[in-house]
This record gives structure tokens, C-alpha cells and sequence, in this order.
């Protein structure tokens, strides 16, 4: 990889681990110990081509020990290298990420969001416009385990449907596939859940914010970041205002 350009080298390293997450799925391990070599090998290919590519930048992953110095940096890579490690080690899922955004001068401004078992990446590099959506219920996108209780209401209220996925990744690209119109969460994630799907939701043209709408802030000294918001725009207004009133945030 020789490009200077973020987006192309954004793209690239999530599709490098992604490469690597799939040997790993391959080499016969099981339930925890799958999930653990996976977190163990993505987290080792993005640090170290990002020590090669971008050794002056500074890093917030899941998978390592968070250096307050970030803070003050200027620009920030901020990664999760297995989002979704549940649907991971349950093959032949298909339902899980690699995140990789780059946060500089206050704001995401690079990002890919790489799902290895459909052979896809969705980045800022090569944005993917939404269209117009199409006749039907609106597709709020939720876990496929535990949807939240606020969204059945929510949809019971705008007569939607629930289409069930796994990680959050998945979930927020699914807004970007127009395989569903909203993704609304509230009650736990961290920055680096949510910052490269966003990067790459914004440059499709969708709406990003918190779940109630206020601003997404990122590189903050607590990285807890709880609930949010993507859908499509003209839908914003309807399920930001459900959430101010309906959800204990």
C-alpha cells in the first residue's frame, strides 16, 4: 500500500484484517477461543500497518490499552477490529465488521467498514449514495437477539418492521445497502462501535447523530458513547423526537 490518501488507506487496512479474519474462521477453532484469536489477529494487523503507514498518529482501539495522550492529538485512528465477535464464531454468519475511521481537528473525516464474509467494503474512498427509498413499511434495523423494547414501540408507532442483524457495523451499513431505512440504539456502545460506520453513513448522504439528534462528538477522554442514530434524512425528525420522548437516555 503506497497511496497518502486517507479514505484509500482506510479501506485498505480494514480489508487487510478482514483477509486475516477469515484465515482465522478457517483454522478450526470454536465458540471462545474463536472469538479470541479473531480480536487477537485483527488487533495485530491494524496496529502494525498502522505503525508502518501512519506512525505519528495516534490510535483508540477496543482491543488495546487506551493512551490518554490521544486527547490531544490531531488526528486519531479509532478501530474496532471485530465488531460482532458473536456472529464471527458462528459460521457461516455473515453479520460482522471491521471498523476503521480516522478522526482529525475535531471530526470522523475518513472511514471503511469492511464485511469479509460478503466480500464487501463500504468506505468514504468510494461512497456509496443512498436513493430514494422505496414503497412499503419503513426497515428499522435491530439485534437479532434482543431488539430494544423502545424500537417495538417505535415501530408499532410508525408502522415499521424489524429486520434483525448482528453488529452494529452491520446494522449501520444495512441503512447504507437500503436493506432498512433506520438504525436507532440506545443503552450501550463505544466510540469506536459506531465512528467508522458513521464516517462512511455521512458520505452515502444518511443522518447521523445521537439517538435524541444532538451532535455525535468523538476522541473524547471517555470513549462511552451510548446511543445513536443513522437513517435515512426525511426520517430524522420522526425518530429523533420518539426518542426525546419516549426513551430514558
Amino acid at each position: 500500500m503506497t497511496s497518502t490518501n486517507d479514505h484509500e488507506l482506510a479501506a485498505w487496512l480494514a480489508e487487510q484484517a478482514g483477509a486475516e479474519l477469515l484465515k482465522v474462521r478457517e483454522g478450526g477453532l470454536e465458540g471462545r477461543a474463536l472469538k479470541d484469536a479473531g480480536d487477537q489477529a485483527s488487533q495485530a494487523v491494524l496496529a502494525r500497518l498502522l505503525a508502518e503507514h501512519r506512525p505519528e498518529d495516534a490510535v483508540l482501539s477496543e482491543e488495546a490499552a487506551d493512551d490518554p495522550a490521544r486527547t490531544s492529538a490531531r488526528r486519531v485512528w479509532i478501530i474496532d477490529p471485530l465488531d460482532g465477535t458473536r456472529e464471527f464464531s458462528e459460521p457461516p454468519r455473515d453479520d460482522w465488521a471491521v471498523h476503521v475511521a480516522l478522526w482529525e481537528d475535531g471530526d470522523l473525516v475518513a472511514g471503511a467498514v469492511a464485511q469479509p464474509a460478503l466480500g464487501e467494503t463500504f468506505s468514504t474512498a468510494e461512497p456509496r449514495r443512498v436513493g430514494p427509498r422505496a414503497d412499503g413499511p419503513v426497515r428499522i434495523a435491530v439485534s437479532r437477539s434482543r431488539p430494544p423494547e423502545f424500537v417495538q414501540e417505535l415501530a408499532g408507532r410508525i408502522g415499521a418492521e424489524l429486520v434483525p442483524m448482528g453488529s452494529a457495523g452491520v446494522k449501520v451499513m444495512s441503512v447504507v445497502r437500503d436493506v432498512a431505512d433506520v438504525y436507532v440504539h440506545a443503552g450501550g456502545q463505544y466510540e469506536w462501535d459506531s465512528a467508522a460506520p458513521v464516517v462512511v453513513a455521512r458520505a452515502a448522504g444518511l443522518h447521523t447523530s445521537r439517538a435524541d439528534g444532538k451532535p455525535l462528538e468523538y476522541n473524547r477522554e471517555n470513549p462511552w458513547l451510548p446511543d445513536l442514530l443513522v437513517c435515512r434524512p426525511e426520517l430524522a425528525a420522526q425518530v429523533a423526537a420518539f426518542v426525546r420522548d419516549e426513551v430514558d437516555l
